[in-house]
């Protein structure tokens, strides 16, 4: 049964439930990461039927080109959105660190999940196993699309060479393990554990070698901001911290504008009620980069639960069940961090990294 933009279905018994439409990338990884969320979804609301719609886009299409050339911010999240804009689907589950800071008007993130390890990950050539990339022979190759990660770990590395690899975690573990091209690749972690593919990571990069990406290792469910018990259904599953240091991240970014095409990395952690953000900008090569860290107090005493009419969406995200206080100074923690590299030449770095990227 279709009812407007809903759908229903009934039971043996003539008990009419809703059915809610997840919408996913088909790749095997937003596969388990879906699942994940609709199992959590399964538990809490038992009465409700979920109806799971996999989705080609755009990212998962040109396999041929280093992401950081495309430039597309929404790569993997236009089409999802499309089809939550014409109500195909109710929500679309994410990778947070693919959603762009600045949603398209009329979505939010209304939920982020407890953060999996953020790190970046080293998966050796099984030729090299045993190796760290430390120990690697001079000139190795490493396979990585990313230009944070490739920035950093070119300064600390300098003995290796990078290479772009493109394609799902399955494509490139199988690019690395039936080629002798790469030495080695660089993948997140958290995408590894999901997969059950915990074994194939020799080694985790530290903060000090290597920063992970915005948002990366959260997963976010994004819905169409005006449905207010969508909305509603899925913030139980916010997780406080997560979605803390992750507003924090995101303002970080949205206030130095960047985006896939230029590298910035974050680290952040809370503890005794304070959260620490530590953000950096780095040159193509890595050989000039600004870091710094800073903290605000996000004590628990602040009950200020937002009751308002109209949402509160923060670096597009809705979490009004969370300390409005506490959500405020991560955001705020963000733009002055960003301030702040930006006021040493964090601005003139971003520009240069841009200009060579655009002219690779």
């Amino acid at each position: 049964m279709e009812d407007g933009p809903y759908k229903y279905i009934r039971d043996g018994n003539g008990k009419v439930s809703r059915v809610i439409r997840i919408g996913t990338r088909k790749s095997q990884l937003a596969c388990i990461q879906t699942d994940s969320v609709a199992a959590k979804l399964k538990e809490l609301y038992p009465d409700v039927h979920l109806e799971i719609i996999g989705m080609t886009t755009t990212g998962d299409k040109i396999l041929d080109t280093a992401l950081s050339k495309i430039g597309e911010k929404s790569l993997f999240t236009k089409e999802l959105e499309n089809a939550l804009e014409r109500n195909e689907v109710d929500l679309v589950v994410h990778s947070l660190k693919d959603l762009p800071t600045t949603l398209p008007p009329g979505f939010t993130i209304g939920a982020v999940l407890k953060r999996e390890n953020p790190h970046d990950a080293v998966v050796l050539h099984p030729k090299n196993a045993g190796k760290t990339l430390d120990t690697l022979p001079g000139n190795s190759v490493i396979g990585t699309s990313s230009l944070r990660r490739a920035a950093q770990l070119k300064k600390r590395f300098p003995h290796l060479e990078f290479k772009d690899i493109r394609g799902n975690l399955n494509t490139r573990l199988k690019k690395l393990d039936e080629k002798a091209d790469y030495a080695a690749i660089i993948l997140a972690a958290a995408g590894l554990r999901r997969m059950g593919w915990e074994n194939r990571i020799s080694q985790i990069l530290d903060p000090e070698d290597c920063m992970y990406a915005v948002g990366q290792g959260a997963l976010a469910v994004e819905v169409r901001a005006r449905d207010a018990d969508i909305l509603e259904m899925v913030s139980v599953l916010h997780d406080s911290d997560t979605v803390l240091r992750c507003i924090a991240e995101r303002a970080f970014l949205r206030q130095l504008e960047g985006g896939c095409s230029v590298p910035v990395a974050v680290h952040t952690e809370v503890k005794d009620s304070q959260l620490y953000l530590t953000g950096a900008v780095y040159s193509l090569d890595g050989s000039d980069s600004l870091k710094e860290t800073m903290q605000t107090s996000i004590s628990a005493e602040d009950k200020n639960l937002e009751e308002v009419a109209e949402p509160i969406q923060r670096v597009g995200v809705t979490a009004s069940k969370i300390s409005g206080e506490a959500q405020d100074r991560a955001e705020r923690l963000g733009v002055d961090l960003a301030n702040l590299l930006l006021s040493k030449g964090a601005k003139e770095i971003l520009t240069v990294a841009r200009q060579l990227n655009d002219a690779r």
